[in-house]
């Protein structure tokens, strides 16, 4: 069963230390198959690595998180050239994307010549639950801030625009990202700009800002608008989600 309508959860999170593997999935993972409707059975999950390159320790470290959290998970590899047949059919056949994080410059370039961008809009339409961390959070929008180019923040302005904001992550972890998100509001080079802390993720239904979770206690999500010149900043109190 897919989503009763388009849905995407953008975070900066998602994943843990695990007890018996590197690499565990959080609540925002688990939310994020909620979100789909799947049940009766095991969860289809596709894990996308390709801002960071397809790495394989990486897709083997959520592989074995799909396990233990029992998912059947599907990587799709782009590097050095598509792992399956059939892309369309088989992002299709999922219930939720998962995107990891990295360099989201590099990985619009990359979608966009095997045409993953129009087939990941569809799968939207469809039904699949959108999700990533990171750079696997900021494609789904405009654009947000980014350190894709160097160790000094930019940012990018054509991303996916699936959602009409900007969008910042890592707010409370990297204290070079407010100060930059609120330049580039205030001077129109983002628009509105929808922001999280770490463990914090925003569900949107449609391009509506639904509702923002958190996996962590004590963090916020954030919009920033532009008004006289000026960027404000609203905050957003995340309800708390269980623990997986």
């Amino acid at each position: 069963m897919p989503a009763d309508e388009p849905t995407i959860l953008a975070t900066s999170g998602g994943h843990r230390l695990g007890a018996r593997t590197m690499v565990e999935f959080d609540a925002l993972v688990h939310h994020a198959v909620e979100l789909s409707g799947a049940h009766g059975r095991r969860p289809r999950v596709l894990y996308v690595g390709t801002a960071i390159g397809d790495a394989e320790h990486f897709t083997a470290r959520m592989t074995e998180a799909a396990r233990v959290a029992g998912f059947d998970l599907t990587p799709l590899h782009l590097f050095p050239r598509p792992n399956v047949e059939d892309v369309e059919g088989t992002v299709l056949e999922q219930d939720v994307v998962w995107v990891m994080g990295g360099s989201v410059a590099n990985l619009l370039a990359v979608w966009r010549v095997h045409g993953l961008d129009a087939v990941l809009r569809r799968a939207w339409e469809a039904g699949v639950v959108l999700s990533g961390v990171s750079a696997g959070s900021i494609c789904w929008f405009r654009g947000g801030t980014t350190d894709s180019f160097g160790p000094e923040l930019r940012p990018v302005t054509d991303a996916l625009g699936y959602l009409p904001y900007g969008n910042g992550v890592h707010y409370d972890s990297d204290a070079e990202r407010r100060p930059l998100v609120h330049r580039l509001v205030a001077d129109g080079t983002l628009p509105e700009t929808h922001c999280t802390d770490d463990g914090v993720g925003l569900v949107y239904r449609g391009t509506r800002l639904a509702e923002a979770v958190s996996e962590s206690a004590g963090k916020g999500a954030y919009v920033v608008v532009r008004e006289n010149g000026a960027a404000v900043e609203e905050r957003v109190e995340p309800r708390r989600l269980p623990e997986p």
